[in-house]
């Protein structure tokens, strides 16, 4: 749960493209080059490295100061609280969407669900409902609004 709380705070503070970047950063850390995402110090200092290059040394966070944020409980509430709405949307594993915040589509579903779950937002003319867990996480709507999908310098 350490690292989901790291990833979340790492959005709130910095924005979704800088938590992308860190979290393809610890798929590699975990599951490629195997190290433990509960060894606190280890991770706080593979983040604050990859944080320096991204942000700059002024403005990246110490390991010290990541090492404090992981030692406390800041940020669980609400990760449990998103792993709470997943499990009563029936999510257990990923690759999975969620669309409109409440249609569950697996990520190995065909091109076809996808396009008829679209067309028919289309026709609506209008998303119902939002980002889901941007409340939850307590993402602001201007880094939501700012996306993840554009370029961050490493």
């Amino acid at each position: 749960m350490a690292s989901h709380r790291l990833i979340q705070h790492i959005g709130k503070t910095y924005g979704l493209a800088v938590s992308e970047t860190i979290y393809d950063l610890l798929n590699v850390y975990y599951f490629v080059d195997g190290h433990a995402l509960n060894d606190r110090p280890r991770l706080a200092k593979t983040v604050s490295d990859e944080l320096k290059n991204i942000l700059g040394n002024d403005s990246a966070p110490s390991d010290s100061d990541l090492l404090e944020f992981l030692n406390s409980n800041k940020g669980r509430k609400e990760i449990e609280q998103a792993l709470n709405t997943l499990n009563e949307l029936g999510v257990h594993g990923i690759p999975k969407f969620i669309i409109e915040g409440r249609t569950v589509v697996d990520g190995a579903a065909r091109d076809d669900v996808f396009v008829k779950l679209f067309r028919q937002i289309e026709r609506k003319g209008t998303i119902e409902n939002g980002p889901i867990f941007a409340d939850i996480l307590g993402i602001s709507k201007d880094v939501v609004e700012q996306g993840s999908h554009h370029s961050v310098a490493a």
